[in-house]
């Protein structure tokens, strides 16, 4: 989700809802406590050399049960962040810690905002000698080379 994309979905909504992929709601009483731009230069295992930019929300669990962060505030947030910091219309990646700090991606399905787990990837596949596809094979095209019962072999 782009930021411009939350800063037209939250006018439509009563209270800002932040949801796992496994159903866990990150508690009401939230506090969000940081809102930036990353820049990530890198060189690709490939030799390319990239750059990537996302608008961080940074979510932080309180033991301020009193604290509700309402659309609006949250969009006052925003838009001061963009006006003081210059952040770009970049995709929202949102760090939570659990066990551990995480970073997700971020969608909406109509009433909750859903925090997607991101997945790590080579981004240079064809440099790598990594097939983009496995190869299917049928079981039944498999020469076997088993051993039988009472061989030794195994």
């Amino acid at each position: 989700m782009k930021l411009s994309e939350i800063k037209e979905i939250l006018p439509t909504l009563e209270n800002v809802e932040f949801q796992l992929e496994d159903g866990t709601f990150v508690p009401e009483h939230f506090h969000i406590t940081e809102v930036g731009q990353i820049t990530k230069n890198f060189i690709d295992c490939g030799g390319t050399i990239r750059n990537e930019k996302v608008v961080n929300f940074q979510l932080w669990n309180a033991d301020d049960y009193e604290h509700r962060l309402k659309p609006g505030k949250l969009l006052h947030i925003i838009e001061v962040s963009e006006a003081k910091l210059g952040i770009e219309d970049s995709e929202i990646e949102v760090e939570y810690q659990a066990g551990t700090i995480g970073k997700y991606d971020l969608e909406f399905n109509g009433k909750h905002f859903i925090l997607k787990n991101k997945k790590t990837a080579c981004l240079a596949e064809d440099a790598c000698g990594i097939p983009s596809q496995k190869p299917k094979i049928k079981l039944s095209e498999l020469q076997s080379s088993c051993c039988t019962p009472n061989s030794g072999c195994c």
